[in-house]
């Protein structure tokens, strides 16, 4: 599914000062916890690739909060390949607090001026904040629209990021004396109709985590008595050396809230009545060693390709022979399931494709440029692949430009006799509004076979001739939360089902059927809902 990309990926990190140093404390000590911010964040570098950042909090530094950030990954953006360099880089970021972000935009360009973290400063140190944001709201167009209304105010980026900056940045400045920040938070998203989770760092030395009241982006915590870390992905803080049993999930709806004089504590800041954790983490998204809302991501995936083997045992088309029918999986994410299939199945599962890594994105190209880079994503093994019956297993299939091309190599470049394309997920018939880059119903290939999100025999089998597969197999909708372990009144399947869990989703996702087949684009889209409501 490597045409279609997340949005971000937070961090945060905070060293109590008058605590006992933490063992997980860098050389340098407390002082510099900082240091520790770009190693998180090459641990959630699956969650964005565009740009990275960090802010820093130091009270004796004249920049009290210090923020850095750069278009590239995060060894690109801080140098961790020149020593000198990243010593000197840290040096000059050095801080007992830091929040981090990585960044893969759906909304916005791709210039520096969009990466994250965003800073405001200010003369008054209690509204002096700097935050970052993993997520997208739905109704940011009608928040924009609400804040532009008088004229007294400017957006010079078209990004919600900037406008829950200015809303955040609009309390504080008519509050009185030190804020509540549990109670800003809740006033600040009262509005808000989306998927988010945020990270706040202040003059003052205070941290704010925050995690939507749906749970549809994923944040957790860990806490040792001095040291407080956050993330998007478990991984980030069990590589920093917190045990995995002293993790824990930040329930939907609540903030940890991190300050000098009374430590962590976690409090509600709005009501969360359900939940809508975004099923496309286990599936896709997360890094394969997390584990998100107490559920691993790894064995969701086995258990997928266990649904995939009881799909193809059930259906009996395709003969099992382990002399000349193999599963090859679409690297990466797809190998959990894959191997789990061929287990199943007791056929091999072999790596008769070998992902180029320096290929550059494919999303990035339109047209023939795209369908080129497409061709130069994955090499097929010949010596693996030459006369073999393929099941070829996917996590999914958006626009159809690289599951096309890919198909052609294979048969060319490896020489298999059969391909039959099985599918680790149900079609995506549905755009997203809360993060995830597919917007528009045009962008998908599944809304053309399957309609009313209705999985059919016949949608496959003419899906597969256009892909130019002997075969193909989606797994039903119900087959997800069975793998991940979770109620499906717990999961955000909208992009599966077409039912949203906000209103503004729904809206959006219902223009989109209004207009489907004219020329538009997501923008057009999020500005509609606009003028339908005022």
């Amino acid at each position: 599914m490597s045409e279609i990309h997340h949005e971000c990926g937070v961090a945060a990190i905070y060293h109590l000062p008058r605590t006992a140093p933490s063992p997980m404390c860098p050389d340098q000590g407390p002082s510099q916890i900082s240091r520790l911010m770009p190693r998180m964040l090459l641990d959630i570098q699956n969650r964005g690739q565009l740009a990275a950042g960090m802010t820093s909090f130091h009270p004796k530094r004249p920049e009290i909060l210090a923020t850095y950030k750069d278009i590239g990954t995060v060894s690109e953006v801080f140098k961790l390949s020149h020593r000198a360099k990243s010593e000197s880089m840290m040096r000059s970021l050095a801080g007992r607090a830091a929040i981090g972000h990585v960044r893969y935009a759906t909304c916005g360009q791709d210039d520096r001026s969009y990466a994250q973290p965003f800073e405001r400063q200010h003369i008054h140190k209690r509204k002096w904040f700097s935050f970052c944001f993993n997520g997208q709201l739905a109704n940011y167009q009608i928040l924009k629209h609400r804040l532009l209304a008088d004229g007294d105010h400017h957006l010079s980026r078209d990004t919600d990021t900037e406008i829950i900056l200015h809303e955040v940045g609009r309390l504080l400045s008519n509050s009185e004396g030190k804020p509540d920040w549990i109670e800003l938070l809740g006033k600040a998203t009262k509005d808000f109709d989306g998927a988010y989770s945020m990270a706040f760092l202040t003059a003052l030395g205070e941290m704010v985590v925050a995690r939507d009241p749906l749970g549809i982006k994923p944040m957790c915590y860990a806490f040792d008595g001095s040291l407080f870390a956050a993330a998007s992905e478990d991984v980030a803080l069990v590589n920093l050396g917190f045990e995995p049993n002293d993790i824990k999930t930040l329930p939907p709806g609540h903030a940890a809230l991190v300050t000098p004089g009374e430590g962590l504590r976690i409090e509600p800041f709005c009501e969360s009545k359900s939940r809508a954790h975004c099923f496309f983490e286990w599936i896709y998204f997360a890094n394969v060693a997390s584990t998100m809302d107490e559920k691993s991501v790894y064995l969701s995936r086995t258990r997928l390709g266990e649904e995939l083997a009881r799909l193809e045992i059930e259906s009996g088309e395709v003969p099992l022979d382990p002399e000349d029918t193999i599963v090859v999986p679409v690297p990466d994410t797809s190998k959990a399931a894959a191997d789990a299939m061929a287990y199943k199945l007791g056929i091999p599962s072999r790596e008769g494709l070998i992902r180029n890594r320096y290929s550059g994105r494919t999303f990035i190209e339109g047209g023939r440029a795209r369908r080129v880079k497409a061709s130069t994503k994955y090499t097929p093994l010949r010596e693996v692949l030459e006369g073999k019956r393929v099941l070829l297993v996917e996590d999914s299939i958006v626009r159809s430009t690289t599951m096309g091309v890919l198909l052609d190599r294979i048969r060319e470049m490896g020489g298999a006799r059969e391909i039959h394309v099985r599918v680790a997920s149900p079609p995506i018939v549905a755009p997203c509004f809360y993060g995830i880059d597919m917007s528009t119903i045009d962008q998908l290939i599944a809304p053309r076979y399957f309609e009313n999100a209705n999985l059919t025999e016949s949608g496959q089998r003419e899906m597969a001739r256009e892909l130019g597969a002997d075969s193909l197999r989606y797994l039903p909708v119900d087959a997800i939360a069975r793998a991940i372990g979770l109620p499906a009144s717990d999961l955000c399947q909208a992009c599966i089902t077409g039912k949203y869990p906000t209103p503004c989703g729904q809206k959006l996702y219902q223009l989109e059927l209004d207009n489907e087949g004219r020329p538009q684009s997501a923008e057009r889209t999020y500005e509609r809902l606009v003028s339908n409501i005022t």
